[in-house]
């Protein structure tokens, strides 16, 4: 079990808490992107990266309604520390990050998954309506009806998209304070010109009084991160080879998910932990209108999980259109939870 040592830091520059707003009546709406061309970019995609040079898969994939289950399970494994480690610095400054925050947002939560964490942050956010998004619908779906029952008092909308290549919000969603929520080091997943160019885009949709609040791995120790991604059940390896299931079902494709093998580890050079997926023996991968043989030990990238510096990170924000107003540490693991306001 890690020891931790938690800490918080204030930016002068930051902006002040806003004020509180008078909750309205629970609603849940679901909107979903068209099943029918979400299914033909998708494999639009999956072909594309499929038969690049380098092959690759998207980690969006990894969260069909199995991944988002393997991925719950992986959350509570002793060697993957982020999530313990944001829980708690959730439960250590809630206060403070609800005094940064301000009540009676609109809380819109990327990559929600079970909702878990932002309802979690409920009873201090005091958010007026939560906008959960999830490429996942169905998964989605059912995490909010249960929430409904406990936060009767939150309106609750479930937005079913893929927010990773742009993210318009329906009219639904009110354009005053919304509070974006992006916990979990996700923001990881992107290179970093990729993460610039997603916070520009959630900058644009903030508004004149929106706002951030983020979680972001911080670099730490090669045996950590390898640990966090390699674990000894194997949930992670089971995570990552269930994407090559999605991909037959998205794709046609016939992969034989008995012929790869999970691979992680940290690449310090560029600063990120690589997930991968190896060919055991030589493969043929046959799917509509195309396919590619994959020689013995050839790989397919799943994954990155990009570390930061906290002055890094800073930085990433600042050039993305965000002012950083509080910065919550942990500094035995290190990990930051930060609140960041639009500029204007």
């Amino acid at each position: 079990m890690i020891n931790l040592m938690l800490t918080s830091c204030t930016i002068e520059r930051g902006a002040a808490a806003r004020c509180a707003e008078a909750p309205v009546p629970a609603q849940v709406r679901t909107q979903v992107q068209d099943p029918a061309h979400a299914h033909v970019q998708a494999a639009a995609e999956l072909a594309d990266g499929l038969g690049a040079h380098q092959a690759r898969i998207s980690p969006k994939f990894l969260y069909d309604a199995l991944g988002s289950t393997l991925f719950e399970a992986i959350c509570a494994l002793p060697e993957y520390y982020p999530t313990r480690t944001e829980a708690a610095l959730f439960e250590r400054f809630g206060a403070e990050i609800a005094r940064a925050c301000g009540a009676g947002t609109t809380l819109i939560d990327l990559g929600a998954g079970n909702c878990a964490k932002a309802a979690s942050l409920f009873p201090r956010l005091r958010p007026a309506r939560y906008v959960a998004v999830d490429i996942s619908v169905d998964f989605l779906t059912e995490a909010l009806a249960r929430l409904r029952g406990r936060f009767p008092h939150i309106a609750m909308e479930a937005l079913g998209l893929d927010f990773s290549n742009g993210l318009a919000l329906p009219d639904s969603v009110p354009a005053e304070r919304r509070l974006f929520f992006y916990p979990g080091s996700s923001l990881g997943n992107f290179t970093p010109p990729e993460a610039r160019a997603f916070l520009l885009r959630l900058r644009n949709e903030c508004g004149p009084d929106g706002g951030l609040l983020i979680g972001i791995d911080l670099v730490k120790d090669k045996a950590t991160l390898d640990a966090a991604y390699d674990d000894a059940l194997g949930v992670t390896a089971a995570f990552n080879l269930n994407i090559l299931r999605h991909a037959n079902h998205l794709l046609g494709a016939d992969f034989d998910v008995r012929g790869w093998r999970h691979v992680a580890f940290y690449n310090e050079a560029p600063g990120r932990v690589e997930m991968h997926l190896e060919a055991r023996t030589p493969q043929r991968v046959r799917w509509p209108g195309g396919g590619r043989d994959f020689a013995a030990g050839e790989r397919i990238h799943t994954e990155n999980s990009y570390k930061y510096r906290q002055a890094d990170a800073i930085a990433l924000l600042e050039q993305s259109g965000f002012e950083t107003t509080r910065i919550w540490l942990d500094a035995r693991c290190p990990f930051a939870v930060i609140h960041a306001q639009a500029i204007r």
